[in-house]
């Protein structure tokens, strides 16, 4: 497949037309001719999609998997089949060492495999793409690089290439703690509004990031080999600091205050 090829001649077939399967599907259809398969499809599909069977979108030049990491080796099985030989496949999961293993796994040693993982949803889309960053993952074939170049020049995005592990080291702490304290502050009591400071803006920013996660995101997130770890780390330095701070130790009669 060559990417410098106009529209009309480079096909990609979504395999899963969820959330991100949607967006991806609306910022591609102006350069490719896109096909998109899901069992349920959206009551709304993207402007210049075409529904087809899976079959029909195995067939396209780019095929991206967009489905959970727990369906994916599923998936997999059920494609393995119809590929084409030459076809690149790509994946969009949010761990890698075991999305990559499910692909190479299941899918037929004549198809290209490039792991890939957007760090960004729907939520910090919103503003463009320029400047956001997309892990890919080689696997097999060599076209990682030409992917790489279309993604460059008509969305600005900034590529970093990475094995499966060096992903999911990083991802545990980058992606994993941000969706963790995220979580915490969902679960408290509204959150101040007004009397706050720029960086506590921020992080409010990264609560409304995963505050619409599809369901299997956090679970994806978790399932990163790296996760545990990153997660003891970060709740021993929390444990140490509330030592440090004489947690507990509150003066007599005060209460804690509720927002009203």
């Amino acid at each position: 497949m060559e990417f410098c090829k106009s529209a009309s001649q480079v096909s990609l077939g979504i395999v899963g037309l969820g959330a991100f399967g949607q967006l991806m599907a609306e910022h591609l259809a102006p350069h490719l001719t896109v096909l998109a398969h899901d069992p349920r499809p959206p009551e709304i599909v993207p402007a210049g999609v075409t529904m087809a069977s899976l079959r029909e979108a195995c067939r396209c030049d780019l095929v991206v998997i967009a489905v959970p990491l727990a369906a994916l080796a599923h998936v997999c099985r059920e494609m393995a089949p119809l590929l084409m030989p030459g076809t690149l496949v790509v994946d969009v999961c949010s761990t890698k060492v075991e999305a990559s293993a499910a692909m190479r796994a299941e899918l037929p040693p004549y198809v290209d495999l490039v792991a890939s993982h957007p760090m960004f949803g729907p939520q910090s889309i919103l503003a463009g793409t320029r400047g956001l960053k997309l892990v890919l993952c080689p696997l097999r074939g060599r076209r990682a690089g030409r992917l790489a170049a279309f993604l460059r020049k008509h969305f600005g995005l900034k590529i970093l290439i990475a094995t499966p592990d060096e992903h999911d080291r990083e991802a545990a702490f980058t992606q994993g703690l941000t969706h963790l304290i995220a979580h915490a502050l969902l679960r408290m009591d509204e959150l101040p509004g007004r009397i706050t400071t720029r960086s506590f803006d921020l992080l409010k920013q990264a609560v409304d990031m995963v505050r619409h996660d599809a369901p299997g995101v956090r679970q994806a997130i978790e399932s990163n080999p790296y996760a545990a770890q990153a997660r003891s780390l970060f709740l021993a330095q929390l444990d140490a600091i509330r030592g440090e701070l004489g947690a507990g130790s509150a003066r007599p009669g005060m209460q804690i205050m509720r927002l009203p």
